[in-house]
């Protein structure tokens, strides 16, 4: 398995779609920008196909759009097919996971956590009251410093 990390921006429409078993999935193209420029001195960017299957997909067709920042992790796969007598090849990249990295613009959904962390896997986390920095170091062990091993 080939593994892919990139950062990119979509650069196709993204329609949600489903298999004949009810299965959702979007499949897009991402433009990644390569990291070095070419003798002109201009950057050079490759456009990979990308599919994102069931809650991903509807992720991914619910927070972006043409132009949206995203960080793609996956795999490079090769299929092919039959189109009227020939056989097509296409090399694609299947998601693992999406991160969109812009923020949410629509003032009428505030972000939430989950929002924030849009990641498939959804790694929830919940904001925990920060102690002030008394507290902190205060210890519910009663000794005397004499006590103490060291």
């Amino acid at each position: 398995m080939l593994k892919v990390y990139g950062v990119g921006n979509i650069a196709s429409d993204i329609e949600l779609k489903s298999t004949q078993s009810n299965i959702s999935f979007v499949n897009f193209t991402v433009a990644f920008n390569r990291q070095y420029k070419n003798a002109q001195g201009e950057s050079e960017t490759d456009f990979l196909r990308v599919i994102a299957w069931r809650g991903l997909s509807e992720n991914v067709a619910k927070y972006c759009k043409k132009g949206s920042k995203v960080f793609i992790e996956g795999y490079i796969t090769t299929r092919n097919y039959e189109k009227d007598g020939n056989t097509i090849y296409v090399t694609e990249v299947v998601a693992d996971n999406v991160q969109f990295l812009d923020k949410r613009e629509d003032s009428n959904h505030p972000q939430t956590d989950e929002q924030i962390d849009n990641t498939y896997k959804h790694q929830k986390t919940y904001n925990v009251p920060k102690k002030s920095s008394e507290e902190q170091f205060e210890s519910n062990v009663d000794a005397d410093n004499d006590e103490l091993p060291f």
